[in-house]
């Protein structure tokens, strides 16, 4: 078995033992790239020299005895809207194609701290808007289960490249679903951590009230591991909670014994594939045969939270990107006569079509008028979603439901009808509007050999117990086998 293949917990345990070094683990990683690469399309901006140089220094490190933290020497891919000092930042956008950020995101200064080793920036679609990751300018990333189909979107790079191989684990972004359903897509773990939890600083935003970054690995060890990294307070963001964080990949213990999982009702209606039902099904009774109870609860408002959710999203895009005007920095057009003419130009062409879509649909509910009708109405559908999950939360420990309501889908196929395209997001949408941990876990397969996500949503800052429940279920099938992609 090639490095590359092998889990970021086996591959610490092997680096502290001197079993393999960071540079020829780095390098396993760079020749699966530049294989896979042609074929997947992950990567926007790939850095092998500086990947090689940073793991020859934890080397050193480690050669010197130095105590390093367990994301020492592993290669990981950030999503590109994540600021990179020195690195190209796109945002996979004409407007930002050549923007090299002066700053770290805190994120990064973080596991710039824990000695990971960074390999480029991940395909997304434009500033995260997008379900397929058919949205990105530059290029369209691929499912490696079968590059027919699409990874899922935002994060589609983030998940392709753990999926195949080109990373160990990496960074990804949710707004509404955009780790864990190209998780569920790409039959791999994924955490959208409680909102405050991570830092936004350095993130690119798109909704800020909704925006949360988070990590996916193949393994849930993986991500409570670079979840432990990335967390924690940060005074350059004022919504960063003031809290401490145990060591969470340690702390998982697999047991879900006592513990109460809802099924929400509403999450298992119609549009939800057979498949996907069945395999979540399958999980759940294989938690209760573990030891914990099946209780069904009841979120009614769930078929309000779509149209809440692109209401309050654009309405904070449509203000968010206001900044892409050819002034400050990034793109800017050569046609224009006046500074009207040059805003106008400059963001009619750097913008792609969904970006536009969104700003228009955004700045329609804020403006005169119509703010009351939709944006104020979201903002209380928003609060009633939440007093929903809280009373939920009190007949049960964590809710357990779909990821997606089916299956990846074939590239081109949706890209003409947006209703179809959000509908995507309708069962991950509300963890972001009530600010709760989610995560997905790859749960089976549907008939076309794709993989099927099952998703765990629970109590703010209860990551915890989502790492516990997936790693029950994770042990119980001893481990999700990848090696249909890494062949």
């Amino acid at each position: 078995m090639e490095l590359y293949q092998l889990t970021a917990e086996k591959l610490s345990a092997m680096l502290a033992n001197k079993e393999c070094t960071s540079e020829e683990l780095t390098q396993s990683v760079l020749r699966r790239i530049e294989a896979k690469e042609p074929e997947i399309k992950a990567y926007l901006t790939v850095c092998a020299e500086e990947a090689l140089k940073k793991a020859k220094e934890v080397d050193q490190k480690r050669a010197a005895g130095e105590k390093l933290h367990p994301l020492a020497g592993i290669p990981m891919g950030i999503k590109d809207n994540i600021c990179t000092r020195g690195i190209k930042t796109t945002c996979a956008s004409r407007i930002l194609e050549n923007f090299v950020p002066p700053y770290d995101a805190f994120v990064m200064e973080k596991l710039h701290a824990a000695d990971a080793v960074i390999l480029g920036k991940l395909n997304m679609d434009e500033f995260a808007m997008g379900s397929s990751t058919e949205n990105s300018y530059f290029q369209k990333t691929r499912n490696p289960w079968n590059t027919e189909y699409v990874p899922g979107g935002s994060s589609g790079g983030s998940a392709a490249s753990v999926a195949a191989g080109e990373a160990v684990v990496s960074l990804g972004s949710d707004t509404g679903g955009s780790i864990r359903q190209p998780s569920a897509y790409c039959g791999i773990v994924g955490l959208k951590p409680t909102y405050s939890s991570v830092s936004r600083y350095g993130l690119v935003a798109y909704a800020s009230s909704l925006d949360q970054i988070g990590a996916l690995g193949r393994s849930v060890k993986d991500v409570a591991m670079v979840y432990s990294a990335i967390c924690g307070r940060d005074p350059h963001d004022a919504t960063s909670a003031v809290r401490e964080y145990p060591d969470f990949a340690a702390g998982i213990t697999g047991n879900v014994k006592g513990l109460r999982i809802g099924i929400p009702k509403e999450y298992f209606g119609e549009g939800v594939a057979a498949d996907v039902k069945e395999a979540v099904w399958k999980a759940a009774k294989a938690l209760e045969s573990a030891g914990a109870t099946l209780v069904e609860v009841s979120l009614p408002s769930t078929d309000y939270a779509l149209s809440a959710y692109y209401i309050i999203a654009s309405a904070e895009a449509s203000s968010n990107l206001a900044r892409f005007d050819g002034v400050k920095y990034g793109y800017r057009t050569q046609n224009f006569s006046n500074l009207t003419e040059m805003y106008e130009n400059t963001r009619s062409e750097g913008f792609g079509a969904e970006v536009k879509r969104r700003i228009m649909l955004g700045t329609y509910v804020l403006s005169s008028g119509y703010y009351d009708a939709y944006y104020k109405k979201a903002k209380f559908t928003q609060l009633r979603i939440q007093d929903e999950f809280n009373k939920a939360f009190e007949a049960c420990d964590l809710l357990l439901t779909p990821t997606a309501p089916d299956t990846a889908f074939r590239i081109g196929e949706q890209v003409d009808d947006q209703v179809k395209m959000y509908m995507n997001d309708i069962l991950t949408v509300t963890v972001n509007i009530a600010g709760l941990p989610g995560l997905s876990m790859p749960c089976g397969f549907d008939g076309k050999g794709l993989p099927v996500g099952c998703q765990l949503i629970g109590p703010k800052f209860s990551e915890q117990v989502l790492f516990d429940v997936a790693s029950c279920w994770e042990q119980q099938n001893g481990g999700f086998d990848l090696a249909a992609t890494l062949a």
